[in-house]
């Protein structure tokens, strides 16, 4: 990730997650998420129908909706997911551990 030559996406869906969070008081976040995303050399990327139509295909390992999403939108777009949690191994999706 820190190799400036590969483009680092942040999904809609993380965003939105991180939103409702914080806003339950659950997670200390910046408030201007998109700020953060540009200040940090991230991009944005948006949900789209095809991202949603990839939800049905994925096997149902759990149900987690920002989770699923994440991972469809990784294999529409052939992207790597960063994260630690275990829960997105028993998924066909290249991870990246945080």
């Amino acid at each position: 990730m820190e190799d400036p030559s590969r483009v680092v996406y942040l999904s809609a869906a993380s965003a939105w997650e991180m939103s409702i969070k914080r806003g339950k008081g659950r997670l200390d976040s910046p408030t201007d998420v998109a700020e953060a995303i540009s200040s940090n050399g991230f991009r944005e990327l948006p949900v789209s129908v095809l991202h949603a139509q990839e939800v049905a295909e994925l096997p149902p390992h759990h149900a987690d909706p920002f989770d699923r999403i994440l991972i469809a939108q990784a294999r529409v777009e052939g992207l790597t997911i960063v994260t630690r949690d275990s829960a997105f191994d028993a998924y066909p999706v290249p991870l990246l551990a945080a």
